[in-house]
C-alpha cells in the first residue's frame, strides 16, 4: 500500500512510522524547510512529550469531544509513547504535574529521534513541498498534487483549483505540480495557531473540499486581554504562584482552578490561565467574563481575617501602606492599598474590623474582566477544527471520502496544558498510520 501523509508534526511524522513499520510504502509532504517545526518550541523548547497520569485523567484533561478518543488512547497510550521514545534511545524524566520531558531537557533530541526512525525506515520526506489539491474518484483518495517552495518564497495563498501549470497572480512566475498518486492519504496538518510554524489552516481546506464539515475554530491555551488596563500596568511582570482563579460568565463558574499566573503588558497569562482558555475562549469576545483570583486560597476568610488582625497589631503605630509586607509581593501591595479604599496615611490600629473585613474579601477575591483572548499568533492550539461525527474514532479515516484519515490538532479536539495535545497527536497519528 502506497501511503501519503501531509504534515510533518507530531501526528504526521507518528503516522508515517508506523505505517511504514507494517511495510506500506509512504510519502511524508511538509512544507516547511524540517520536520517538527512547532513541535521544536513545545513546552518552552523543552518539549512536553506527554503527561503520565492515569490514562482514565487523559480523558478528563481534553477539553473538546474526549469520549471521541476512547479508542485512540486505549490503543496507543501515554506509557506507549514513553515507551516508544525509550526504545528509539531517548530517555524521558518525570517532572511536577506528571509532565514528561526528555532527560536532555531538549526538543531537538525528540525531532531528532523521529527523523532517524523516518531514514531507517526508508520514508520519502519531501520537505518545502505544499500540497495544493487532494485527488478522489467515485469517493475514493487516489492522489495529491503539490509543489516545491521556492527559498525565500511565502506560501502559495492562491486556493484556486490547479493545473500542472500555475501562473501566480501579480508576478508571473509559472510554478510546477507534482502528482503522487496513492491508496491511502493522512491529513495531519495541523491548525492555525502559531502560523509562523506553518500551520495555516490547510487541512481545514482539504477538509472542506472533501465535503466535511469544520467547526468554528477559536485560539485556546492562550493569555486573556484584561479590561483594567490601570491596574494591569503596575503589576506587569508580577508571577503569582499557589493562587486560585475562578471565572464567571454573569454569575455562572465556569472555571476553578489552582496553579501560577503572570501578569502581563494586555493582560494575564501562566498555566491557570492558558488552561482556562479552553473553557472560556468561545464566550469571548461577544461576552465580558469575571475573573477572581484568590491570593491566599490556603487560608479560610476567618484564617485570613485573624492573620491580618495579628500583622497589625505586631505593627500597630504604622500607616496602612506600609504593613502589608509580610502579606503580598511588593509589587501587589500599592494595588491592593489602591483597591481597598482605606487611606494609605491611617494608622493600621484605627483601622475599623469592616475596613479590614473588606480588605480579606479583596484580597481573598481580587476581580479583573476578561474581554478578549489574544490572537493565533500567541494560542498553543486551536480549538475546533473538522467535524469528528464524520470520523471514525477507531481508524481515524473519513466517513465521506475512503482512504482520507485526519490526525492531530486539525481535528475538532483540544486539550489542557500539561502534554495532553501532544498525546493527542500522537495517539491519533498511530490509529491512521496503523490502519
Amino acid at each position: 500500500m502506497k501511503v501519503i501523509v501531509i504534515g510533518g508534526g507530531p501526528a504526521g511524522i507518528l503516522a508515517a512510522i508506523f505505517a511504514a513499520r507494517k511495510g506500506d510504502e509512504v510519502v511524508l509532504l511538509e512544507k516547511n524547510e524540517k520536520l517538527g517545526k512547532k513541535l521544536f518550541i513545545t513546552g518552552k523548547g523543552r518539549c512536553n512529550i506527554t503527561n503520565a497520569c492515569d490514562i482514565e485523567d487523559l480523558f478528563s484533561n481534553i477539553v473538546s469531544n474526549h469520549k471521541f478518543m476512547y479508542s485512540s488512547f486505549y490503543t496507543f497510550s501515554n506509557y506507549d509513547i514513553i515507551k516508544f521514545f525509550e526504545e528509539l534511545g531517548l530517555k524521558t524524566k518525570v517532572e511536577r504535574g506528571n509532565r514528561v520531558f526528555p532527560c536532555s531537557d531538549k526538543s531537538s533530541d525528540v525531532i531528532s529521534a523521529l527523523n532517524k526512525e523516518l531514514n531507517r525506515l526508508k520514508v520519502s520526506v519531501h520537505l518545502n513541498s505544499e500540497v495544493t489539491k487532494i485527488k478522489t474518484k467515485d469517493n475514493k483518495f487516489i492522489g495529491v498534487e503539490y509543489r516545491e517552495i521556492k527559498k525565500d518564497e511565502k506560501s502559495y495563498k492562491d486556493k484556486e483549483t490547479l493545473n500542472h501549470k500555475h501562473t501566480s497572480k501579480g508576478t508571473g512566475d509559472t510554478y510546477d505540480y507534482n502528482v503522487i498518486h496513492g491508496d491511502k492519504l493522512i491529513i495531519a496538518t495541523g491548525g492555525i495557531s502559531y502560523p509562523v510554524t506553518g500551520s495555516t489552516g490547510d487541512g481545514y481546506r482539504f477538509a472542506r473540499n472533501l465535503g466535511h464539515n469544520v467547526t468554528k475554530t477559536y485560539p485556546s491555551l492562550v493569555p486573556f486581554n484584561i479590561k483594567e488596563s490601570h491596574i494591569i500596568k503596575e503589576l506587569q511582570g508580577l508571577s503569582l504562584k499557589n493562587i486560585e482563579v475562578k471565572i464567571y460568565l454573569e454569575k455562572r463558574e465556569i472555571y476553578k482552578e489552582f496553579g501560577e499566573l503572570l501578569f502581563t503588558h494586555f493582560g494575564v497569562s501562566g498555566p491557570v490561565i492558558l488552561s482556562a482558555s479552553g473553557f472560556c475562549t468561545t464566550y469571548l469576545p461577544d461576552k465580558e467574563l469575571l475573573l477572581k483570583i484568590d491570593l491566599k486560597p490556603s487560608l479560610s476568610f476567618e484564617q485570613l481575617d485573624d492573620r491580618i488582625l495579628r500583622d497589625f497589631s505586631s505593627v500597630s503605630n504604622k500607616q496602612f501602606k506600609n504593613s502589608l509586607d509580610k502579606l503580598l509581593p511588593r509589587k501587589l501591595i500599592p494595588v491592593i492599598i489602591k483597591l481597598s479604599n482605606i487611606n494609605p496615611e491611617k494608622q493600621v490600629n484605627a483601622i475599623t474590623r469592616e475596613e479590614r473585613q473588606e480588605l480579606v474579601s479583596l484580597i481573598k477575591g481580587l476581580e479583573l474582566h476578561i474581554i478578549s483572548t489574544r490572537d493565533y499568533k500567541e494560542a498553543i492550539i486551536t480549538q475546533g477544527g473538522v467535524d469528528i461525527r464524520q470520523i471514525n474514532p477507531s481508524t481515524m479515516e473519513s466517513k465521506l471520502v475512503s482512504g482520507v484519515y485526519f490526525a492531530g490538532e486539525v481535528l475538532d479536539i483540544d486539550g489542557l496544558t500539561g502534554g495532553y495535545n501532544l498525546q493527542v497527536a500522537w495517539s491519533t497519528g498511530y490509529l491512521a498510520g496503523n490502519e
